[in-house]
């Protein structure tokens, strides 16, 4: 499975070193979905690219884009294409029987209240210690399937490209057109 994330790249950093497309940010984890820092580092992905993008956007929402808002860190987004092995184990949280057989309902899954969602996703993690990811909707389009990459599926990961997302790239476009960014 080919999933997209969109990041703070530096390109003379190697893939899994800091601020590389394959870096586990951990020390700027706690604060996202499903982040459990002290447990594990994470990666938000998505298996639709306009999801990662909108994501990094969504606070300039009704704004004209600038060229600082596709800076972070000093270090310009890009887009990354991961793969994730088909064999790897995903916890679909959009699947009803997945939810049923954990004990979570459908508006723990898509809430913003991090109170809720960290810890349904630290207990994901400690109970299916074979689990490389969740599987989960974006709450901007519920089409689009985001993925939480746990840390310790890091061997699995290959890179199959990255690139400096530019102003005119189609998912950034999009993403822009939905959060009501004049480009």
């Amino acid at each position: 499975m080919i999933l997209h994330r969109c990041f703070a790249w530096n390109p003379r950093a190697r893939a899994a070193n800091e601020d590389g497309p394959l870096w586990f940010p951990r020390a700027y984890q706690g604060e996202g979905r499903h982040d459990n820092p002290d447990v594990y580092g994470c990666l938000y992905v998505s298996a639709d690219a306009r999801s990662g993008v909108v994501e990094q956007l969504a606070r300039f929402r009704g704004q004209r884009l600038v060229p600082a808002m596709l800076l972070r860190r000093g270090l310009r987004l890009a887009l990354a294409a991961i793969e994730l092995p088909d064999g790897e184990r995903v916890i679909d949280l959009d699947e009803p029987a997945v939810l049923a057989a954990n004990g979570l309902r459908p508006s723990q899954v898509a809430t913003r209240t991090r109170e809720v969602t960290q810890p349904y996703a630290l207990d994901l993690y400690r109970r299916h210690a074979d689990a490389a990811a969740l599987g989960w909707w974006s709450t901007f389009e519920s089409l689009w399937p985001n993925y939480t990459v746990f840390e310790r599926s890091a061997e699995a990961l290959r890179l199959a490209d990255v690139r400096r997302l530019e102003v005119n790239d189609p998912p950034l476009m999009e993403a822009a057109d939905l959060l009501g960014i004049a480009v």
